[in-house]
């Protein structure tokens, strides 16, 4: 990827590859003191990006032009002694399903491909009044219907630990853009695992607030634009980053009630940052689920998050107890509860017209011939899942599983065919993720270890319903029991044996 004109040295004297090692927290704070500019930190991500994205296409849309404005413009007024807002110059990737004005929103899609929103999602908003400074938009499945990253419309993107393998979906490019420290944080939306997803596959931390924490418009929420529009119930924005800290930082700009969005609640009982700074997970129980009852788990998957799992009670003060939710699986209504939220005549007429150019899976998805009852049945089932989730959580403070029943495998299919040597059905891999879009509850990431071959292996901490505050405290005491930013692909390794300029 060739960026023009070329980045500016350091004057500081802190390489750029220092520079885009650091934490968003520990980079805002820099800049505010004047310590390093916006613009070096600038310079540092877009040399990153130019230094690895040819091979791992994490961004579709790269400003470079308007980052560099953006930050000469957050420098000027530090220089004059203005204030400035709590994310200060720190870079920022936006995945390609999430409205940007004026910046092309493909969402993976020939029928989007020209699109340029007039307006941009809230989150796009309040980043902006942070004085973010937004380096580009990140690859995605079309329209987000799937859970790895291949689209219609741009290259494939890759894991940066293993470029012959997913980094998962649909906020791919957003994984990969952290993991290599093209950024320090993206922008995710999870409408059936989606942040969690390529927080796994790609070693960071992804966090899935309470549905309605973060606040969307005009994603999922515009009748105008067929596809985009889909998700409503259970579509969630949040934080994808190296840090839990940084998560916490970014949660503190986006979270919060807007008008625009009719699901979104109150965020005053959670104070983002200071939950991460000072966790304490003393006397909770914490029921361990390594399968849900009903899953196939690879093998090393297991052991990895069996390990992990044991961290709450060895070190951190929790009663932990192995248990069955006793959940209804209910992967067979999933697909039934997305297009009860979309418009499908509108998605019929797009494919209609673009059909022969978009993913197949999605055509057949959209022309398959739904019915009522097919809605009715998935209502009914999502009703006994949350139903089934309160009554097992009044007994416990968090859930505990594998993020995902597999480690990352080769791009070019849409997930294993055999799990422990067991035959799956579609979408069996991510049976641990989207129960907790359909009840609505806060979930995260955190990076648990490594595969034999290296590969990241996250596990899935999930909360009581609103109980956000509890799933960041055990997120942060968790890292501070087995910090993982430290831990760089190869890739990055290669590029970081001096400046990147």
């Amino acid at each position: 990827m060739t960026l023009s004109p070329p980045s500016p040295a350091h004057p500081t004297g802190r390489s750029g590859a220092e520079l885009a090692g650091l934490p968003a927290t520990v980079l805002a704070r820099l800049i505010r003191d004047r310590e390093v500019s916006a613009a070096e930190v600038t310079a540092a991500a877009l040399d990153r990006v130019q230094a690895l994205d040819d091979d791992l296409h994490a961004f579709v849309e790269l400003t470079a032009a308007g980052a560099r404005t953006r930050a000469a413009e957050i420098d000027a007024a530090l220089a004059r002694g203005d204030e400035v807002g709590a994310l200060a110059g720190v870079p920022v990737a936006i995945k390609d399903l999430i409205a940007t004005r004026g910046i092309t929103t493909r969402s993976g899609s020939p029928a989007y491909a020209t699109f340029i929103p007039d307006e941009d999602d809230i989150v796009v908003e309040r980043l902006r009044a942070a004085d973010a400074v937004i380096l580009g938009k990140t690859t995605v499945p079309e329209l987000g219907f799937s859970a790895v990253a291949d689209n219609p419309v741009s290259p494939t993107a890759r894991n940066p630990w293993d470029p012959t393998r997913t980094p998962g979906g649909s906020s791919a490019g957003s994984g990969v853009a952290v993991a290599t420290g093209m950024v320090p944080l993206a922008l995710g939306s999870d409408g059936g695992g989606s942040v969690r997803i390529p927080a796994s596959l790609c070693g960071v931390y992804g966090l899935k607030a309470s549905m309605g924490r973060v606040p969307l418009y005009p994603g999922c929420r515009d009748e105008r634009y067929p596809g985009m529009s889909s998700w409503e119930t259970l579509e969630h924005i949040g934080p994808m980053t190296r840090t839990v800290d940084d998560a916490a930082l970014l949660m503190s700009v986006i979270a919060g009630p807007d008008p625009r969005d009719r699901h979104s609640i109150p965020t005053a009982d959670v104070d983002w940052r200071a939950t991460a700074a000072n966790p304490d997970l003393s006397g909770l129980r914490v029921a361990y689920a390594p399968d849900l009852g009903y899953l196939p788990v690879d093998p090393e998957v297991r052991r990895v998050v069996g390990a992990a799992a044991r961290v709450f009670a060895d070190r951190l003060g929790c009663e932990v107890v192995e248990a069955d939710p006793g959940l209804t699986n209910p992967q067979a209504h999933f697909w039934a509860l997305v297009f009860n939220d979309t418009d499908l005549d509108g998605m019929r007429a797009m494919v209609a017209e673009h059909g022969p150019r978009m993913s197949p899976h999605l055509v057949e998805l959209v022309l398959r011939p739904w019915t009522a009852e097919d809605f009715s049945r998935a209502q009914t089932a999502r009703k006994r899942l949350v139903n089934q989730m309160w009554r097992f959580m009044s007994d416990y403070d968090l859930l505990v599983t594998p993020t995902l029943a597999v480690p990352a495998f080769p791009v070019g299919f849409q997930g294993p065919d055999s799990i422990d040597g067991r035959m799956t059905g579609p979408g069996s891999w991510l049976g641990f993720l989207n129960p907790f879009n359909l009840t609505g509850q806060p979930a995260a990431s955190v990076p648990a270890g490594f595969t034999a071959h290296g590969l990241p292996v996250g596990m899935q901490i999930v909360g009581r319903h609103l109980a956000d505050a509890t799933v960041l405290a055990a997120s942060a005491a968790f890292e501070a029991t087995a910090p993982w930013a430290s831990s760089w692909p190869a890739c990055v390794a290669a590029t970081s044996t001096g400046s990147t300029s």
